[in-house]
């Protein structure tokens, strides 16, 4: 018996479909962290070997992210998840060769030889069905109710992350409140990262010991990407149509101390070594755009310095300014496209964990904070991150060289 070919929804229905899925600018990006780490926790969650962020377009199915497929992209005609779209929330096979619509697939008859799936739909608001976040198995099995509602949580992070994607994208070509937007979705995207990282903790006592490193370390990722999402929501007190926060003495040190405690473990974790030099300097501020500020720099020091190199952040007061460096030893950024990384959506490795939106937050609070900010190569490699902000009169700032 042939193999039926993949199923479509009706001519119009798919038209909106797809205008749907064209509207995100997702297909054949690069790969992103955050996405990554879905298919991550899908895999470990359900001890499955094959974990895939799925898009259906017209004649073929792109893979946001991937585990154990190692391609980016199929033929439609083979794809199980062009099934699962045309239901209304989950689909599961547990043993593809019992099941008319997948026992003559190549995928089943032949490698890898596919024996189960299991794939929560992404919608749109509005209902519309662009792909799946799936796990599949060579083995004939299933899943318990806590995988299967992980699975639909992971699918609901999958399309906050894209929606924030479209409205970002849209408000910069617009340039209309933009901070509002970032505020919404930022309290959104809230909800299921705490999820995600509950179902890591529930999860964590049942996978092999060589497994946990790996565990642990999505769940660090989380942690970290919960952080930046309390600095972006702090960033959106800027409001994209004039208004202004207010602007107060901020003790520096304290920051200083606020952010070597967030990025303290990741440094540890990449053999880094993390230097935050004392200072008793108070700045005018406000004290959680500064730390948004500072928080991106190192997040971007560490991120790009190599095994055993270095990352010091100093402060020094010079006449009634306080600078502010933050410089490391990584693979540096090249002059001409320092302005390019201040746009939202812009990495300088684009392989890189994120949404690229650290330098583009930086350039908005710093101009909350009316701080300048520059970024400049270090003779022998590396990059210095510099803030420059007004000193607070009388503050018992002290240089340090």
């Amino acid at each position: 018996m042939s193999h039926a070919p993949a199923p479509k929804l009706p001519a119009a229905a798919e038209a909106r479909r797809l205008a749907a899925l064209s509207s995100f600018g997702i297909l054949d990006t690069e790969k992103e962290g955050p996405f990554e780490d879905i298919v991550r926790i899908a895999s470990y969650v359900c001890q499955a070997p094959i974990s895939v962020v799925n898009l259906i377009d017209a004649e073929r199915q792109w893979f946001k992210a991937e585990i154990g497929l190692g391609v980016r992209e199929t033929p439609l005609d083979t794809s199980l998840c062009a099934h699962a779209i045309l239901e209304h929330d989950l689909l599961v096979v547990p043993d593809t060769t019992r099941d008319s619509r997948f026992a003559f697939n190549p995928l089943v008859t032949g490698e890898p030889g596919l024996r189960f799936y299991a794939g929560a739909l992404l919608k749109t608001a509005d209902g519309l069905p662009l792909g799946t976040v799936c796990v599949l198995d060579t083995k004939p099995r299933t899943l318990d109710d806590f995988q299967l509602d992980t699975l639909r949580r992971l699918a609901r992070q999958v399309m906050t992350q894209l929606e924030l994607g479209r409205m970002l994208r849209r408000s910069e070509r617009r340039g209309d409140h933009l901070a509002r937007l970032v505020a919404t979705a930022g309290h959104d995207l809230k909800a299921p990262l705490r999820a995600a990282l509950y179902a890591i903790s529930r999860v964590r006592g049942t996978v092999p010991d060589d497994q946990l490193p790996r565990l642990d370390g999505a769940s660090a990722d989380l942690l970290g990407m919960d952080q930046q999402l309390n600095r972006l929501l702090a960033a959106t007190r800027v409001d994209a149509g004039g208004d202004t926060v207010e602007l107060t003495p901020v003790v520096l040190g304290d920051v200083f101390d606020a952010l070597d405690t967030t990025w303290r473990r990741a440094a540890q974790r990449k053999r880094v070594a993390l230097t935050i030099e004392p200072t008793t300097a108070v700045v005018l501020a406000h004290g959680l755009l500064l730390e948004t500020v500072l928080g991106n720099a190192l997040s971007n020091a560490v991120k790009y310095t190599p095994e055993d190199g270095t990352v010091r952040m100093v402060a020094r007061a010079i006449d009634d300014k306080v600078i502010i460096d933050v410089e490391d030893t990584g693979c540096g950024i090249a002059p001409d496209k320092v302005e390019e990384l201040f746009a939202a959506f812009r990495q300088a490795d684009p392989q890189a964990e994120g949404l690229g939106l650290g330098l583009w937050l930086v350039r908005q609070s710093a101009d909350a904070l009316r701080a300048e900010v520059r970024i400049l190569p270090r003779e022998g490699g590396g990059t210095c991150f510099r803030v420059v902000l007004d000193e607070v009169s009388g503050s018992p700032a002290t240089e340090t060289a």
